[in-house]
């Protein structure tokens, strides 16, 4: 498959790590200046994938060198895409955009996601895609999925500056309940919790995982385990217990993702347990200990339609500074 007289569109399974590594290496550029995210942790879990040649996805080609790539993952009948990056210009060594090279990265980038789709959405097994494309600007590639009948959902990546901002934690707790860090014991009650959380949330539409244990356990480990969203700092992370039961009533989850910033990659609290200041209470919590870490920043995700979280955030001195897409497709009459 080709795109034009030098480009060559490829199953990224044919290829090893080495040769994909000086396109990682100008995307992580990008996350560090656009989102002060230091994505070199990333880049290496997926060069492992790489070289075991079972990442489904495609690859750029242009005169014997890969200038762009996308992927997804698959779970059970949902496929995740993962990425897609073409480097602007067509040069990894070049990675500065000009004008005329960020529109060609961005035709590139929308060839490759078409392949994927197509291939995605002629798969039998496949009936749900998700995509949550965090580091490309909200209507980047809104056109790609809107074609191949994807749903969009608007989301917001806010920040908060912490230096100069030094205060003790606001801990008050309602009668029966207690905080502590997290353990690794509190990752099937965390589970639940995020369950029950997100239940007729708009994230859950985005994010089929919060719509069941399972799905949360999955999520989780991901999160906690894997370094799917930077590194996990237990130290950040809180839960709030209920005493008599020992469930827990919410929690906050950090993790650093480059020595000035921390990100909190997970906050909620049970629906009976609302409006008492917890939310508040744990951000607070997290953004003390990250600045005990040595971070300036804290930054967090929230969908554009959860107008109440965004109000509170936005009160305790968070700000957008980024907008994002996020697609689900759902192949008809299976949900």
């Amino acid at each position: 498959m080709t795109t034009g007289a030098s480009i060559e569109i490829l199953d990224l399974r044919h290829f090893a790590a080495p040769v994909l590594r000086p396109v990682l290496d100008a995307e992580s550029a990008v996350w560090l200046n656009r989102l002060h995210w230091d994505y070199r942790s990333s880049s290496r879990l997926l060069l492992q994938y790489l070289d075991s040649h079972m990442l489904p996805g495609y690859a750029a080609v242009e005169q014997g060198q890969i200038t762009g790539f996308t992927f997804c993952v698959y779970e059970e009948t949902k496929a995740v895409i993962g990425d897609v990056f073409a480097v602007p210009g067509g040069d990894p060594d070049e990675p500065n955009a000009t004008p005329t090279g960020a529109e060609s990265a961005r035709s590139l980038e929308e060839t490759l996601l078409r392949h994927l789709l197509e291939t995605l959405l002629n798969s039998p097994q496949v009936d749900r895609i998700e995509s949550q494309l965090l580091l490309h600007p909200a209507g980047t590639h809104a056109a790609v999925f809107r074609e191949a009948g994807f749903r969009l959902f608007h989301r917001l990546f806010m920040m908060q500056p912490l230096e100069g901002k030094w205060s003790k934690p606001r801990v008050t707790l309602p009668p029966g309940l207690e905080m502590r860090t997290w353990r690794d014991e509190d990752l099937n009650p965390a589970a639940r919790l995020i369950a029950e959380s997100y239940r007729d949330h708009p994230d859950s539409l985005i994010n089929d995982q919060y719509r069941s244990a399972h799905g949360s356990l999955r999520f989780l480990h991901n999160i906690v385990r894997y370094a799917g969203c930077g590194v996990f700092s237990p130290l950040t992370s809180h839960v709030v217990v209920e005493r008599t039961s020992r469930e827990l009533a919410a929690l906050v989850l950090g993790s650093r993702v480059s020595p000035e910033s921390g990100h909190i990659t997970q906050i909620c609290v049970r629906p009976e347990f609302r409006r008492k200041g917890l939310a508040r209470m744990l951000l607070s919590t997290a953004a003390s200990q990250f600045m005990l870490q040595g971070a300036s920043e804290v930054s967090l995700t929230v969908t554009a339609a959860n107008t109440e979280a965004i109000e509170l955030y936005r009160s305790e001195g968070y700000e957008s500074i980024h907008t994002f897409d996020a697609a689900v497709w759902r192949r008809p009459g299976t949900e």
